[in-house]
């Protein structure tokens, strides 16, 4: 059964810096794809970062340049490391894995099937 936990939320200030995690499991294979959403009180969910199995990136212009994706398959830990935060960041982030490997890497929340729980990060100015 695959299951996704986040963590590392929390609450900074404008221009801090946080990591946040997402242990997975129960994946039942090898090639993949993780990404990060987020979603505001009123707005859609948006994704903010995806990695492939293979290692490839990809952001959103909205925070390239301040996130950055990454992936520990050895203790099968999926990372969003962001910097420069803004109060626009504030959202409810989630971690998410579509296994339909053999598709193209999507980005729409809708392709994704498998969900954490959420992690809570608030950015005051």
């Amino acid at each position: 059964q695959v299951r996704l936990v986040e963590s590392g939320g929390g609450s900074v200030q404008a221009g801090d810096s946080l990591t946040l995690s997402c242990a997975y499991s129960g994946f039942t294979t090898n090639s993949y794809y993780l990404a990060w959403f987020r979603q505001a009180p009123g707005k859609q969910r948006e994704g903010v970062a995806y990695i492939s199995s293979g290692g490839m990136t990809h952001y959103p212009d909205s925070v390239k340049g301040r996130f950055t994706i990454t992936e520990d398959n050895i203790k099968k830990t999926v990372y969003l490391q962001m910097n420069s935060l803004k109060p626009e960041d504030t959202a409810l982030y989630y971690c998410a894995a579509d296994l339909q490997w053999w598709l193209p890497p999507r980005r729409e929340a809708a392709d994704f099937g498998y969900w954490g729980q959420g992690t809570q990060v608030t950015v005051s100015s």
